[in-house]
């Protein structure tokens, strides 16, 4: 079964789908069964951290299900312990060594950890990978205005993506205008949780409607918007849905009804008090 994904293009020129798996909290071995069942779903975006601890089941399940390389696009983020200029390339080389690749589509600094206060030195270092080829996109996560606007104004680049905890209850409307403003795509990183959310009637009105899942109906609003997203699934009936939700379209009414259950950022994580 393959779905045909949309893409979207980066500033540096890359084309990222928007539907990708997400593999956080999966081990190695569960990790790599659930690539090979999404990459017969037709995904090619996989979505992986130093910090889950699979990124080498991330490189197994692409071996196992023998698709090109260039076919796939792989994220990757790196933890705080490598903020700094070389640090940057060392946890380049570690992370591609375990995904069994020379190269890394989009890689990504996790959290800003502002108050070790480097994270800009680990930006300049990226920038110089992408410079090398060796990363095609450079990315951020967790990352608010504030820390963007420092990076771009020491080093004149501006992310390619910034993952963020983005979804229906927390629509993040001021992060997500500056990425607009900067020409950054905006990444949602857990899109359908908390699972109460799924319960809200204006979603399960939508799932009747269109005869979906309330999960697809969330999935859809994200796509809609303009955002990526990399919904975590082991389950392959999931992963399948997930990605099977490009042959429907919301309203501009049903858009905005959606986005009207926004509770603000009270259960968002602060990325300035809180990091890996």
């Amino acid at each position: 079964m393959r779905n045909d994904v949309p893409t979207v293009g980066l500033s540096h020129g890359a084309q990222m789908p928007q539907v990708g798996l997400g593999t956080w909290p999966m081990d190695d071995a569960e990790t790599a069964e659930a690539v090979v069942t999404a990459i017969e779903c037709g995904y090619r975006l996989f979505d992986t951290a130093e910090n889950y601890r699979n990124e080498s089941g991330v490189g197994q399940g692409i071996k196992e299900a023998g698709i090109p390389r260039n076919q796939v696009f792989i994220t990757t983020k790196f933890n705080k312990q490598w903020h700094s200029v070389d640090g940057a390339r060392q946890a380049f080389e570690s992370a591609a060594e375990r995904l069994g690749t020379d190269y890394i589509d989009l890689l990504m600094i996790h959290w800003p950890n502002p108050d070790q206060d480097r994270y800009v030195d680990a930006w300049k270092g990226m920038v110089q990978l992408l410079k090398e080829g060796l990363i095609k996109a450079v990315g951020t996560s967790n990352f608010k205005p504030a820390h963007l606007d420092r990076i771009i104004a020491e080093t004149g680049v501006a992310p390619d993506v910034n993952q963020i905890n983005l979804n229906p209850y927390a629509t993040r409307d001021a992060t997500v205008n500056y990425h607009r403003e900067h020409k950054i795509v905006t990444e949602s990183w857990s899109p359908i949780k908390p699972s109460s959310m799924l319960h809200e009637r204006v979603i399960t009105e939508l799932a009747e409607l269109y005869q979906r899942t309330p999960a697809q109906i969330v999935l859809r609003w994200h796509t809609q918007l303009g955002f990526v997203t990399v919904p975590k699934s082991a389950t392959p009936s999931r992963i399948r849905d997930n990605i099977s939700i490009f042959n429907f379209e919301l309203t501009t009414e049903q858009l905005e009804s959606i986005s009207a259950l926004n509770r603000g950022e009270a259960h968002v994580t602060d990325s300035d008090g809180f990091g890996h």
